[in-house]
């Protein structure tokens, strides 16, 4: 039951990804090819491949991770914190600094990580994008060979399926469902591409990524029945 698990043990996390280029033009002869190829299920008939290629970024051979928002709970007697950081900008650096994290600090068996989508989306691309820059994955993403009870991951939208694989609840949706507060935000996740190649504003995208990381949380808290965190008890670090 999720509610035994010690909530100092769960890294939950959110991530935001882009095009690995700005422009389809940007791609070489065969990467072209091979987007198109990759993509004309999704866009069928209705988008030439260069007008669908701002939304490349959904797939880790294709696009990049720009950010990384993490929090964890932090508890002193009976006071109650949630503290927020990312990792952003170069790839490879934030991929090496998010790993250098989870080995130092979230490296025992009883360590989970957390995330809304997260088994579908963020573990496996985070682990994609790793492989691709060329670096070792850390024991957290590495599945192989491990059993489903092994995996040491929890997705938010998995816990609320209660075993209905055909439903799909996204976290706006499910923060609105289930009371959990959602100021109103700057940008949505369709403009991430635009914010971060047009307006070069990476803060935005920070600040965006971390509220969708604290919305996870909120939302985990409401699962087991807690009561939900408070502005107060939020700290960005």
């Amino acid at each position: 039951m999720i509610s035994k698990i010690n909530l100092e043990n769960i890294l939950f996390l959110d991530i935001e990804t882009v095009p690995e280029v700005q422009h389809f033009s940007d791609l070489d002869e065969t990467k072209q090819a091979l987007w198109e190829q990759k993509s004309q299920y999704q866009r069928k008939d209705d988008y030439t491949a260069e007008e669908f290629y701002d939304r490349a970024g959904i797939w880790a051979e294709f696009g990049k991770i720009v950010c990384i928002s993490v929090g964890y709970f932090a508890f002193k007697g009976d006071m109650r914190n949630f503290r927020v950081t990312s990792f952003f900008g170069d790839e490879a650096k934030l991929l090496k600094d998010f790993k250098n994290l989870l080995n130092t600090h979230f490296n025992h068996p009883n360590h989970l990580l957390c995330g809304h989508n997260a088994k579908e989306f963020d573990f496996p691309y985070i682990a994609r994008r790793m492989i691709i820059n060329g670096i070792e994955l850390p024991h957290k993403l590495n599945l192989f060979g491990k059993k489903p009870w092994e995996v040491p991951h929890i997705d938010t939208l998995e816990l609320w399926k209660f075993g209905d694989f055909k439903s799909y609840t996204s976290l706006k949706l499910l923060t609105n469902v289930l009371g959990v507060p959602s100021p109103k935000d700057d940008i949505d996740g369709s403009e991430v591409y635009r914010v971060y190649y047009e307006e070069n504003e990476i803060d935005r995208i920070v600040i965006y990524c971390e509220k969708d990381t604290i919305a996870v949380a909120q939302i985990f808290l409401r699962l087991r029945g807690d009561e939900l965190l408070t502005n107060d008890e939020i700290f960005h670090i």
